[in-house]
């Protein structure tokens, strides 16, 4: 078996200047940031996914279940005249360990569905000492198309626009705001992750919300970690010859994953004013971490790659630039324990400044250049 090739890559029209402001003049200096950042989230956060939904006006946390390794609980939260709860459940890295403890945290909302590499990926999270914490993004709101807006966080404001990746984005806030509450996490070691649609959400998590302190999206393709204007074609190591998702792709399939706004730019990517690196930008400084497979063609690693070097030119700006890592690996569209240990390398490097495997920031395929024609200021 071999390794990928990449066949085609095409970039439809420049990338946007990250550093441009509303009326086209450009940052000068770092101390501009902060107030830039509600620029970038205009079209990365309100534009692409319809807004966030609120802060809650209260949070009660109801305990379920209690095992030595596992504790369920039920998150209590929205409007106090329409609550919404949903389950949140906390896996322990080991038998008899301090429940006092505050302990690093992977927050995960792939719990709607059985995962095949459970265990693997567990086994990892606890050998390094933290809490592996899932929930049922479902809950929140429905990954259905006929019936997506029938329940769920949509009957508590009735009156927002926000698509199916911001409402479970707000469950990953909810999460933190759960653990906070218990004291179990440690406020330093805060990770969000999530596979594919799950890896959209944690990265829009990550983005809107300052306490993870390190984002890892694997597989999240377009609307994701990739970028809508670069598209690849890619001869994966079965010899297939596979393209990455596009705009239209995911309109036809699951527009109510995205804000209506997106709606017109269908086959005119290269039109949007933004790009999938401005969302990427506003996790800046804090670590960000793109785990890939080479042969996941759908999720365009190649244009994953190229969009990293693009939000880089932030990380930089910020004195951060070694805080935006990518790793990739042969294979296909699962999140699998390799990609795991990417993730708690990272974290070892955070906690303990071990050094980062040399496997970390490799490019993916032969002769990807950055494709951004400006620079930081």
């Amino acid at each position: 078996m071999s390794r990928a090739v990449l066949k085609e890559l095409v970039s439809l029209s420049p990338l946007p200047d990250l550093f441009a402001r509303a009326d086209g003049t450009r940052l000068t200096s770092p101390e501009e940031w902060e107030t830039h950042r509600n620029h970038l989230y205009r079209y990365a956060v309100d534009m692409q996914y319809g807004g966030m939904p609120p802060a809650p006006e209260f949070l009660r946390v109801e305990p379920l279940f209690h095992f030595p390794w596992i504790d369920s609980y039920r998150i209590h939260t929205g409007r106090r005249e329409h609550p919404i709860t949903f389950v949140m459940q906390v896996v322990w890295p080991k038998e008899g360990v301090d429940h006092h403890q505050k302990f690093p945290v992977i927050v995960d909302g792939d719990g709607c569905f059985p995962h095949p590499f459970y265990d693997e990926n567990l086994a990892t999270v606890s050998e390094f000492g933290a809490l592996l914490v899932r929930f049922n993004r479902t809950e929140l709101a429905h990954d259905i198309k006929e019936d997506v807006r029938a329940d769920g966080l949509y009957d508590v404001y009735p009156d927002m626009h926000f698509s199916a990746l911001a409402a479970w984005a707000w469950g990953f806030h909810r999460c933190v705001d759960a653990l906070m509450e218990l004291g179990i996490a440690d406020p330093d070691l805060i990770a969000f992750t999530g596979h594919s649609r799950g890896g959209k959400t944690a990265l829009l998590a990550g983005a809107t919300d300052p306490r993870a302190t390190l984002v890892c999206p694997n597989g999240s393709g377009a609307g994701g970690a990739g970028c809508y204007r670069i598209h690849s074609v890619t001869v994966c190591e079965d010899g297939m010859e596979k393209r990455s998702e596009e705009l239209h792709d995911l309109w036809r399939n699951f527009p109510y994953w995205f804000g209506p706004e997106m709606e017109p730019y269908i086959h005119r990517e290269e039109d949007l004013p933004f790009d999938t690196y401005f969302l990427k930008a506003l996790v800046a400084p804090r670590y960000l971490l793109t785990t890939e497979a080479l042969s996941d063609a759908w999720a365009n690693p190649a244009g994953t790659y190229l969009s990293n070097l693009a939000a880089k030119e932030a990380y930089a700006f910020l004195g951060a630039e070694d805080r935006i890592l990518c790793h990739y690996r042969d294979g296909y569209h699962n999140h699998i324990g390799t990609d795991f240990r990417a993730l708690i390398a990272v974290m070892r490097h955070m906690r303990d400044g071990t050094p980062l495997p040399e496997t970390m920031n490799c490019p993916p395929f032969d002769g990807m250049e950055a494709v951004h024609t400006w620079k930081k200021p």
